[in-house]
């Protein structure tokens, strides 16, 4: 009786704004419940729990800047993730899921509207050097969360929300203080459907974390003295304890973590401890894309591995955690839960310290698709994007027809089902940089199963072009470009037929 019992000790979703005349109700009727009646308090604790397939409950975690190859059960990186790994066990794991636009806030927006960037107008990070140019999410968006609380759903969202244009005068937090402002305030009318709210724009001080509540004005946010993904994986938790007595309605609960995210050095010493006596010039040897030892990309990777890799350690527990709530409480057999990431990071892999760019360490992310009897286990090859479990999700929830016609991205679904089994021979997911302040710059590209193809474009005109074979070549050291014309001018030719298909403008650049 673990999930009722906890809500004598922690009814408060929030600090201060959820211990509501509702709530109180609650655990009266509760009370009377569990008190009253001698057989029903003897029921297994299931039979409490939601249990309507036709309704499955959502529970999306995603982490940040977190590696496709950093899980344990891969084997590609000395990584400790038994949590994730179990999970991956009952699950679909896709090896091959990545992130179109590999930065934070384009890949959220992508993930919220299904649109690709030059759609849905985030085309860059939500700071305010782009504010000037409209980056943020718009309200008129039609986002998958959206969808579900037109559905009924209970919704909440906790953690890492960046999607919001800074103004000032700026919220006062650190990263704010500087000469580019990164924070900002979600007001209710822009939340897109999600009714309870744990969040924060962005802030990176995983072990002094700060969060706006659902009532909390903009001025009106808290620190926590506790780890940042700790600290949201209590509530996360509190918020399925609450919800699983509430059997006339689904829930779809977001837990947005913030690392492995820089700093990477913020993270409890219990999980730094675990890679003390990792050989980092050992594993630098393994990676021939890691520069030498005394350059600094090479030296950023030496410094700062092991945190990373602690800082995934961290996360996992936490997600193993949110797990087990949904079993104590009888919920994950009709739970859609999935585990993923926004990009992932070079950790100065080809001289580049962070992302946004078209290496496979910062497009390639983690994924992981669990709901009990619904998802067959397996390993899957098949190309997901992150922008795709918009109407993948949509349609495996039984919401096919509520799918918006704005949506770009593409239904997995039948897939995940395995009603369609074998992947498409010409399947690819694009690559997208842009420039916010300059439309007629930036890159485009794609990435096949085999080959990653991206035209870099300034002022209107081609500058470069890359192509790497990752079959031949997984550590894209070698441009082929120049010696593969033919097999550049193909994909080229896809390119194109996709930014006209998508209504990118940036397609007049490839064509003239």
């Amino acid at each position: 009786m673990r999930c009722f019992s906890y809500l004598w000790h922690t009814f408060s979703f929030e600090r201060h704004s959820f211990a509501t005349l509702r709530g109180y109700l609650l655990i009266m009727k509760l009370t009377h419940l569990l008190y009253t009646s001698a057989a029903l308090a003897a029921l297994p604790l299931a039979a409490f729990a939601q249990g309507n397939p036709s309704r499955p409950n959502l529970v999306f975690i995603m982490a940040d800047q977190f590696r496709g190859d950093a899980l344990g059960c891969l084997q590609q990186e000395p990584v400790q993730t038994p949590h994730l790994d179990q999970l991956a066990s009952e699950g679909i794991l896709f090896t091959e899921a990545v992130s179109s636009y590999p930065v934070s806030s384009p890949a959220r927006a992508m993930l919220m509207t299904g649109m690709y960037p030059m759609a849905n107008g985030v085309t860059g990070n939500c700071n305010s050097l782009n504010t000037p140019y409209g980056v943020e999410l718009s309200t008129e968006a039609v986002c998958w969360s959206d969808v579900l609380k037109q559905a009924g759903y209970a919704t909440a969202y906790i953690g890492k929300w960046h999607l919001d244009a800074p103004h000032p005068p700026y919220v006062d937090t650190s990263n704010n203080r500087g000469a580019v402002a990164w924070n900002e305030w979600c007001p209710p009318e822009r939340r897109h459907g999600f009714d309870r709210w744990m969040a924060y724009g962005t802030y990176d001080n995983h072990l002094h974390p700060m969060y706006w509540d659902t009532l909390a004005g903009r001025d009106e946010f808290h620190y926590v003295d506790q780890w940042g993904p700790a600290y949201e994986a209590d509530r996360a938790i509190e918020f399925i304890r609450t919800e699983s007595v509430q059997s006339d309605r689904p829930f779809a609960l977001v837990v947005s973590m913030n690392p492995p995210h820089t700093g990477y050095e913020l993270v409890p010493d219990a999980y730094k401890r675990l890679y003390d006596s990792l050989d980092v010039e050992a594993l630098a040897r393994q990676k021939p894309y890691i520069p030498e030892k005394g350059t600094p990309e090479g030296d950023y990777f030496r410094a700062n591995i092991r945190n990373y890799y602690a800082c995934i350690t961290g996360v996992d527990e936490q997600v193993g955690r949110i797990v087990q709530a949904l079993k104590d409480c009888g919920l994950f057999e009709n739970t859609l839960l999935v585990f993923t990431s926004d990009h992932g990071v070079c950790m100065g892999g080809h001289g580049v310290e962070g992302k946004n760019v078209f290496y496979e360490e910062a497009m390639r992310i983690p994924m992981i698709c669990c709901w009990k009897g619904r998802l067959h286990p397996q390993r899957s090859d098949l190309p997901v994007a992150f922008a795709d479990l918009y109407p993948t999700l949509l349609s495996l929830m039984g919401r096919k027809a509520e799918i918006p016609s704005t949506v770009q991205t593409h239904d997995w679904s039948r897939y995940f089902l395995q009603e369609q089994i074998q992947t498409p021979e010409d399947a690819f997911q694009p690559y997208y940089y842009c420039e916010p302040s300059d439309p007629t710059s930036g890159r485009r590209g794609i990435r096949t199963a085999r080959y990653t193809y991206v035209v870099d474009v300034q002022k209107g005109k081609v500058t470069q072009t890359w192509l790497y074979d990752r079959t031949t070549d997984p550590g894209q050291l070698h441009n082929v470009a120049e010696s593969q014309p033919a097999r550049c001018d193909s994909l080229r030719q896809t390119l194109i037929q996709w930014l006209g298909k998508t209504h990118d403008p940036f397609v007049k650049y490839l064509t003239h």
